[in-house]
């Protein structure tokens, strides 16, 4: 015995509703492949991480007000990649070391 109706109207109303659930799960499937594949490049494009930043103040003319390791989670949106070397002359100028990810420590300068 089946589950489904005898007759063939019912048969066919059956089909094209299923048909119509498959194409939405289709479509549903085809749009998290697109959002994986875009969040992929977007991973593959982003460029490194500085290994130092400055931090900057607010308005026109922002001065430096403090010295990062790159990554650091502290660190304000207003902010610039800089080398070791502008790190370590940020830090002998009196910009303060961020006391999170310790930019002076890591530089050696004590």
């Amino acid at each position: 015995m089946s589950d489904l109706p005898p007759d063939l109207p019912r048969l066919r109303t059956l089909r094209t509703r299923h048909a119509m659930w498959v194409e939405r799960i289709d479509e549903a499937i085809a749009a998290v492949e697109q959002g994986e594949k875009e969040r992929q490049q977007g991973e593959e494009r982003r460029p490194p991480t500085p290994d130092w930043i400055i931090e900057l103040s607010i308005g026109v003319g922002a001065r430096p007000i403090e010295v990062h390791v790159g990554g650091c989670h502290a660190a304000g949106k207003r902010q610039r990649a800089i080398t070791r070397e502008q790190a370590l002359a940020a830090l002998a100028d009196g910009i303060r070391a961020c006391i999170h990810c310790r930019p002076d420590t890591e530089l050696g300068v004590l």
